[in-house]
Formats: C-alpha cells, structure tokens, sequence
C-alpha cells in the first residue's frame, strides 16, 4: 500500500548548490527514500499514490527553475502520484555504474511492480536516461523531450554538440536509447525539427509504439516553451494516462497561438525567409493576443498607420 504524502513546503530557490541538495536529499529521507549514487548522481524518492514518475533531471537546471524544485513535485502536490527523481551533477547522460546498479536493484526487488502506471521524463540528456532506464519497467510510458538516441561516435558522430561528452560509454548496459525502450508501452519524442541534430536523434527512435511529435520554432528550450503554454504537466497526465496521442497533443499544442516567444520565433523565420505577406498576418495576431512592444513594432513596418496608432 503506497501511503500519500506531501511535498516540502520550504522554499528551495535561492539556497545554496549544497544546501539545495541537502534539502532535496532530506524531502527524499522524510517521505521515500534518498540513495546517493557515485559522485555525480542521487535518487530522491517522494512516496504518494500509486502512479510513478521517473524523472531525470541536471540538478543546474532544476535549480533554475522558478520554485527550483525537481518537475515531480508539482505532480505529488496536484496528481497524488509518488516521484523518482534521478538528478546529476552536469551533463552525465545518466552514464555511471552507480545508476546502472541502482535500476537492477528496482528491477530485482519488484519496486516498479509496486504501482500501476510508470512514466519515464527528461529532456535533453535526462530524456536520453528516460528512454534507455525505461527497459527497468516494462510496459511503461516513455516521455523525452529532445533526446539524444546515444553520443557514440560510430552511430552519432555526424552530432558535434557534444564531443567532449563522448569519453563516456554508450556501448555497454543501458545503452543505446531507442533499443532499452523497446519494452516500453509508448515512447513519446518531442523535438523542433529546425533543430538538425535534434530531429536527427528523434528520426532514430523508429520502433511502431515511437511517436514524434515535432514542435517548430521552440528551440532547444523545449521544456520551457510548453511549461510557458502551460501544456507540459497536461501532457504528463495523458502519457501517464495512456492517452496521449498525436491528436490529443495537437489539441494541446493550439496553446502556442498566444505564446510569445513562439509566435517571435515564427514571425523572424517568416520574415527570414521572405515571407513578409504570413509575417504581416503574424505581427497583427501578436499585438492582438499578446499586446507586446516587438509585435507592436514589427506591424508599424508592415501598417505605418496602424502602428502608431497601437503603440500611443
């Protein structure tokens, strides 16, 4: 029986790099479990309900969010669900003995037996570890948001971003993303396909239960964007529900109409690539959802008038 619990109630933002994990590591002692794992990894364990979200997270980035609290949180808070999150010091891939070690033991003591839905997230290198820890649970939904199918030179080489991160081994267990998700009930990629490398690592996850889902002009800020549209916890909920597909995120992908920064990303590409009449229609939508002083000025080029007239 998996009891309820609630999140901290301390603030997390503005501590510390060390306090902040000494308070992530305490929620983690207090209401689940907390394992270090190596030097460059810990797992913070909230017990809930009885759905689990399996999170990967760079402990930077987390810190860098608003309420610099791990994206499980909230869904303990609101959702009732238990959180698993897996947190690295820098960019990992996840990529340690210490983690590998730490799923077979979830594996081989039954942990993931112990709920009835199991959702793997992470973006960028956490959406890498999402997808390859997912094998740990089988029959379990895969979210990753821009996510590297592996780093290894001989199948990603045509992938410069990361070339220092290659010293680390992608050939051995847990390794090669879109493989270790072949167990997994649906794997869900979400990437920019204007992002080359991006769209080339999501071309690999190509297995009948993959589903990608492009999202153009959000950039390698992906997660960002859809938490801005407010769509990346409602889109968690589907995944975890088993209901999301490429219907239902269109549906929730319409909330980019009124999102600032997608709606700039649109209107530079549509004038970068002369398309001044779409540009014209773009910066008028923009300075009527969203009011904006750059939507403002783009449609003073476009209608001199009109503009000064919107922006008095």
């Amino acid at each position: 029986m998996v009891e309820h619990a609630q999140t901290p109630t301390a603030d997390l933002s503005d501590l510390t790099d060390e306090d902040w994990f000494a308070a992530v590591r305490a929620a983690g002692s207090e209401r689940g479990f907390h394992v270090t794992l190596g030097a460059s990894h810990d797992a913070v364990l909230l017990r809930a309900g009885p759905k689990l979200l399996v999170s990967f997270e760079v402990a930077a980035r987390v810190q860098d969010l608003p309420d610099a609290e791990p994206r499980g949180w909230l869904h303990v808070r609101e959702d009732g669900w238990s959180s698993l999150t897996v947190l690295s010091r820098g960019e990992t891939w996840f990529r340690d003995p210490a983690v590998y070690d730490f799923f077979d033991r979830l594996t081989d003591e039954g942990v993931f037996d112990e709920f009835d839905d199991v959702l793997f997230f992470g973006v960028g290198s956490g959406g890498y570890a999402a997808a390859a820890y997912s094998v740990a649970a089988p029959g379990a939904q895969v979210v990753a948001l821009r996510p590297q199918a592996t780093l290894a030179a001989d199948t990603a080489g045509w992938d410069p971003r990361y070339r220092r991160h290659r010293m680390a081994c992608f050939d051995d267990r847990y390794g090669y993303a879109p493989d270790m998700a072949d167990a997994a009930r649906q794997v869900t990629v979400l990437f920019d396909p204007e992002e080359t490398e991006d769209a080339m690592h999501a071309a690999l996850f190509r297995r009948p239960h993959a589903l990608r889902l492009p999202c153009p002009m959000l950039g390698w800020q992906i997660d960002r964007n859809l938490e801005g549209m407010d769509i990346l916890a409602p889109l968690l909920r589907m995944a975890m529900a088993g209901r999301l597909d490429r219907a239902a995120f269109a549906r929730l992908y319409q909330a980019r109409r009124a999102h600032p920064p997608y709606l700039r990303a649109l209107l530079g590409h549509l004038e970068d690539n002369g398309r001044e009449g779409l540009a014209h229609r773009i910066a008028r939508h923009g300075v009527k959802t969203t009011g904006r002083p750059v939507f403002r000025r783009r449609l003073a080029r476009y209608e001199p008038d009109d503009g000064a007239t919107a922006a008095e």
